[in-house]
């Protein structure tokens, strides 16, 4: 086969075992730099360019789309959708997965575990988000964080009112979520592909710091997750229409709860905790799955 991958750093280690993983396979892959692709849109057949060079037939494509470009990068994999190239996740589900307001409703239409969320516009509304979420502390999150950067916890009601009156004094979007104080600034990442959990961690965040994010210095091993959090993964998963994802969960006391779903989940921690050549497991549902035409959305939607 012949696969494209969208990353802008090909050096990273996720996207060096990725790379590793196809060629053992016998595959020809391409890191392609997401920017520097570009698309000729007005034609019946579309294209798609790389520094200058019409690009030529790929198999499948695998999106590694930073969050700091989801904009371009789903303009660049809808292009590839449209060419008839499987996509490893549709751009759909990546742009479900990136808006935390959206996936979050869905999860909740869908019935699955969720921390107590609040979101308002009006900053007057403050005292009553608080309460809304059953007071402080609480954990206010940007909507276009990412790697625990841009959660912040306010530990007392006026800590939080702060936070919140600034962010909003700034037009800037945050959700307001409880604080699951039994999680103990521990959090599981269940890596999910074609429908399966196939590898599960614990973070622990840093000392002092609630966030577990790997990012951030927490430390991370691997872990035994029960059947309800392994079917709360998966539900997650196909909420998003993902068919690779990181789902990131707390364990609270009434279950499992949804922090996030993550369509470009880093590979280093949980290969590591783990032991599981999740690349190789990568590639091998691409060579099960990866058909001409088979895009459910073709770059729709």
């Amino acid at each position: 086969m012949k696969i494209a991958m969208l990353a802008r750093n090909a050096d990273l280690y996720s996207h060096q075992r990725i790379v590793e993983a196809a060629q053992a396979r016998g595959h020809e892959i391409d890191v392609l730099n997401t920017l520097r692709v570009t698309m000729n849109i007005t034609s019946h057949r579309p294209e798609a360019f790389y520094q200058g060079e019409k690009l030529g037939k790929y198999d499948a494509v695998i999106p590694r789309i930073g969050a700091s470009v989801t904009f371009y990068g789903l303009a660049v994999l809808r292009q590839f959708e449209m060419m008839n190239v499987w996509p490893l996740n549709e751009s759909v589900a990546i742009g479900r997965s990136r808006d935390k307001l959206r996936s979050l409703q869905i999860f909740a239409k869908k019935g699955l575990g969720l921390p107590v969320t609040a979101f308002a516009h009006d900053p007057k509304q403050t005292d009553e988000v608080i309460k809304m979420v059953g007071g402080a502390p609480v954990v206010i999150k940007l909507l276009e964080g990412t790697q625990g950067i841009g959660v912040v916890l306010g530990e007392t009601e006026k800590s939080a009112r702060s936070v919140i009156e600034a962010f909003r004094g700034a037009n800037v979007n945050i959700l307001v979520q409880e604080f699951i104080k039994e999680a103990n600034a521990t959090d599981i990442r269940a890596l999910v592909i074609g429908g399966k959990v196939v590898a599960a961690m614990q973070r622990k965040g840093a000392e002092g710091d609630f966030r577990s994010n790997l990012h951030r210095g927490g430390s991370a091993e691997a872990i035994k997750i029960t059947p309800e959090e392994r079917s709360t993964a998966v539900r997650a998963a196909r909420a998003m229409g993902l068919n690779v994802a990181g789902v990131d969960m707390l364990r609270s006391n009434h279950g499992p709860v949804i922090m996030e779903v993550n369509s470009s989940p880093g590979l280093e921690g949980i290969e590591k905790a783990s032991g599981k050549d999740i690349a190789g497991k990568i590639i091998e549902f691409i060579e099960e799955n990866a058909a001409n035409g088979k895009t459910k959305t073709k770059g729709k939607g």
